[in-house]
């Protein structure tokens, strides 16, 4: 991507942080900590705090893998900005988080987005001769409409040309 074009972009961009706490349940198999959905960021990183494992990405035909954490280490993720910036080139996972029966499981997001000026579609330097897959939005509709609908699926479905 141009670097010029990526600053513009990403330059004052918005940050969040969210902490997510699933306390032990005694039935798991009933319960989903958190409903499958892909991440509206461009980059989230995840911080499993006490090495509880939960996290499950869905894989093809649907089934649901669970991510194996290393000791101390981050889970880098690329987001639905990041799958229409690349025009589809590069695709964000849908996942979910289970819960355990015998232990809590804490973990911590955090998630890197364009600035609010900014407008979300596939970045002109990579397009080169392809056809757009995505419309181009404003960030502020883009936030909108991911924050407006439920968590569940992919909303870059409803950016799809």
């Amino acid at each position: 991507m141009d670097v010029k074009e990526m600053e513009e972009m990403f330059e004052n961009g918005m940050q969040s942080v969210r902490m997510n706490y699933y306390p032990p349940c005694p039935e798991p198999d009933k319960v989903i900590g958190q409903m499958p959905h892909s991440d509206g960021s461009a980059v989230t990183i995840l911080l499993q705090v006490n090495g509880v494992q939960g996290l499950q990405i869905k894989k093809d035909h649907g089934t649901w893998m669970p991510v194996k954490f290393l000791p101390e280490a981050l889970v880098v993720n690329f987001g639905d900005t990041v799958e229409v910036l690349s025009n589809g080139l590069y695709k964000s996972i849908e996942h979910r988080a289970t819960v355990t029966s015998e232990k809590e499981r804490i973990s911590v997001g955090m998630f890197f987005n364009p600035n609010f000026e900014a407008n979300v579609g596939p970045s002109p330097s990579l397009l080169g001769n392809q056809k757009p897959i995505f419309k181009t939005i404003s960030m502020k509709e883009y936030v909108n409409g991911f924050f407006s609908r439920r968590l569940q699926g992919k909303f870059l479905d409803t950016m799809r040309i």
